[in-house]
């Protein structure tokens, strides 16, 4: 194994770097063999998310403010169970269709049944397939088109 890691190709984890970086992603990971190599960003961004978020709680006060925290609570109960919860199973970027212009593959309120294709996830220009854990009921989509994704990050709740 070591010398593996001698000859490891040092020009694979600046193209890893360069997709993290272009695709605005927090990690990305490959394994080949008994290879893996993750390249992770650190995430200060998380800081000033969580600087806006007490922002936004003395604003709730207002009488226009409470219907969003109502909004906000629904899926946060929802989300408790992750039984409902569909999630990504790899880094990268989300695509509601098959290709720019088709119809998107769920819908909410859409019945799904165990199995069918939902979304895909693009990771290092392979496109990969997300289906639906059980037959239900799509409740919410929680990604948009070409947005990136991490891995384990809710994308579709279905109930």
């Amino acid at each position: 194994m070591a010398d593996k890691v001698e000859k490891l190709d040092t020009a694979l984890i600046r193209e890893l770097a360069k997709i993290l970086t272009d695709g605005n992603l927090g990690e990305i990971e490959v394994e080949h063999g008994d290879l893996r190599i993750r390249v992770s960003m650190p995430e200060p961004a998380a800081i000033s998310y969580a600087a806006t978020a007490p922002a936004a709680a003395p604003a709730a006060p207002a009488p226009a403010a409470p219907a969003p925290a109502a909004t906000m609570s629904a899926p946060v109960a929802v989300a408790v169970n992750d039984a409902n919860i569909v999630k990504s199973p790899m880094v990268g970027s989300s695509y509601l269709a098959a290709e720019p212009g088709a119809a998107p593959f769920i819908n909410v309120g859409d019945k799904v049944k165990e199995g069918q294709t939902i979304l895909l996830v693009e990771a290092m220009k392979t496109f990969n397939p997300v289906s639906s854990h059980k037959a239900g009921i799509v409740k919410e989509i929680l990604v948009s088109d070409g947005q990136p994704v991490e891995y384990g990050e809710a994308l579709v709740i279905i109930e």
